[in-house]
C-alpha cells in the first residue's frame, strides 16, 4: 500500500480545514439571512397592526363626535378636556403616532387632522347653540305672573247624559251599549213593529242603499232587544246611545240625537214600580219639588204605554210660554214591557213582566238649560259651550 509523504499529508489536512471553514461560513450566512426574514416579517405584521389599530381608533373617535351634546357650559367644558387637552384623547393618538411607520404617517396623519377638525367644529357649534338659547330666554321674566291656562269643558249633552246614567246606576241598572249601524230583525221586528209601521218608511229611516235590511238605529230598543237576547231575567239596564232620523234639520228636529233607554224585567213587576222610578228621577234631575204626570199613549212595543210630563221648571207650574201656558212639559215614553216583545226575545212573557222607558238626551238638556234651538248642540260654537263651563 502507497504511504503518504508527511508533506502531502499536511497539505491534505490544511484543505480539508479550509473546506470545512468555507463550509461554516456559507451556513452562517444562511441562518442570518433567514433570521433576517423572520425579523422582517415579524416587523412587517407589527407595523400593519399598529396602523390598523389606529384607524379603528381614529373613527370610533369620529362616531363619538356625530352624538356629542352639551345642555350648559360645564358639559361643554368637561368635552373639550376629555378630547382637545394636553391630557385628552386626541393627544394620546399623537403619541401613538410616534410609532407610525413613515410609509403610513401621511394617511394616519391626515385622518387625525380631520378627527381633530371635527371635534372642534362640533364644540363650536355646541357653544354656539348654547348662546342661542341663552338669548331665546334673555328676555324671560320668571317673576312674571302667567296667563291662566283656559281649560275646555265637557259638552252640555255629555253633562246631561252622564247626570242620567248616574241617577239610574244608583236605581241598580246596569249600562248596556250596541252597534249604531243595526238590522231590522233588532231595530223594528223585535220590537213589536209590524211591515207596515209607519217608522219602517224611507221617510223616516235610513237605510243602508247596498242592504235594505241594514239600518241606522231609529232608537236604542235594539240594544234592549239584544240584551234580552243574551240574558235572563232579571234585567235591569239603561241604554244610552246616538240615534238617527231621516228629518230637516231645525230649531226643533235634527237628523240624528240622543236617547236614553231603560229596561226592567223580572217576575211582579208592576206599573206602579214604573213610576216611582221616574218620579226618583225627575226629582234628582229637576229638583225635588217637581211633579209628574202620565198620560195614555201609543208604542208598539209597550201596554199600556204612557208619556210623562213634569211640571214647568221655569215657571213652577203657573204656565209660560215655554210650557205654552199649561204648567207641564213632556219629557219621555214609558209603559210595560209588551208580552209580544218578551216571547220574541225568548223571554216567557207568562213568568216575567217588565217595564221601558225613553228620552231624549236633548230633550232633558232644553228642559235643564233652557236651550231652545237643537241645532246649537252639533254646531260646536265654543261661545255656546262655554256657557256651561260651571255646570262641568
Amino acid at each position: 500500500m502507497l504511504s503518504l509523504s508527511p508533506l502531502l499529508k499536511n497539505i491534505f489536512v490544511v484543505e480539508n480545514k479550509k473546506a470545512f471553514a468555507r463550509l461554516f461560513a456559507r451556513k452562517k450566512i444562511i441562518n442570518f439571512a433567514e433570521n433576517l426574514t423572520q425579523h422582517y416579517c415579524k416587523a412587517k405584521l407589527q407595523t400593519k397592526q399598529i396602523t390598523t389599530a389606529m384607524i379603528e381608533k381614529i373613527q370610533a373617535l369620529m362616531n363619538e363626535v356625530g352624538s356629542l351634546t352639551a345642555n350648559d357650559e360645564k358639559t361643554l367644558e368637561v368635552l373639550r378636556i376629555k378630547y382637545l387637552s394636553k391630557k385628552g384623547l386626541l393627544n394620546d393618538l399623537m403619541s401613538e403616532f410616534r410609532s407610525v411607520p413613515n410609509e403610513q404617517k401621511r394617511e394616519i396623519g391626515q385622518r387625525i387632522n380631520e378627527l381633530k377638525t371635527s371635534l372642534q367644529d362640533k364644540l363650536n357649534e355646541l357653544r354656539a347653540n348654547l348662546s342661542q338659547q341663552e338669548e331665546d330666554y334673555s328676555d324671560l321674566d320668571l317673576t312674571r305672573t302667567a296667563y291662566p291656562i283656559k281649560l275646555g269643558t265637557r259638552h252640555p249633552l255629555s253633562i246631561v247624559k252622564n247626570e242620567i246614567i248616574n241617577i239610574f246606576s244608583n236605581l241598580g241598572f246596569a249600562l248596556a251599549d250596541g252597534p249604531e249601524v243595526e238590522d231590522d230583525w233588532h231595530v223594528f221586528s223585535s220590537m213589536n213593529f209590524a211591515e207596515d209601521h209607519p217608522a219602517r218608511d224611507m221617510q223616516d229611516t235610513f237605510f243602508v242603499e247596498q242592504k235594505p235590511d241594514i239600518v241606522l238605529r231609529t232608537h236604542t230598543s235594539s240594544i234592549q232587544a239584544r240584551v234580552m237576547e243574551n240574558s235572563r231575567p232579571p234585567i235591569r239596564v239603561i241604554c244610552p246611545g246616538r240615534v238617527y232620523r231621516n228629518e230637516a234639520i231645525s230649531a226643533r228636529a235634527h237628523c240624528f240625537f240622543h236617547q236614553v233607554e231603560g229596561l226592567y224585567i223580572d217576575k211582579d213587576v208592576s206599573f206602579t214600580d214604573l213610576k216611582q222610578v221616574l218620579l226618583t228621577f225627575a226629582r234628582e234631575m229637576f229638583g225635588a219639588d217637581t211633579k209628574i204626570r202620565l198620560r195614555p199613549s201609543y208604542f208598539p212595543f209597550t201596554e199600556p204605554s204612557a208619556e210623562m210630563d213634569i211640571s214647568c221648571n221655569i215657571c213652577g207650574g203657573t204656565g209660560c210660554s215655554f210650557c205654552k201656558h199649561t204648567g207641564w212639559v213632556e219629557i219621555l215614553g214609558c209603559g210595560m214591557v209588551d208580552p209580544n216583545v218578551l216571547e220574541a226575545n225568548g223571554i216567557d212573557s207568562t213568568i216575567y213582566k217588565g217595564y221601558a222607558f225613553g228620552m231624549g238626551v236633548e230633550r232633558i238638556t232644553n228642559l235643564k238649560y233652557q236651550v231652545k234651538d237643537l241645532r246649537l248642540f252639533s254646531e260646536n260654537d265654543i261661545r255656546f259651550l262655554e256657557e256651561f263651563e260651571s255646570a262641568n
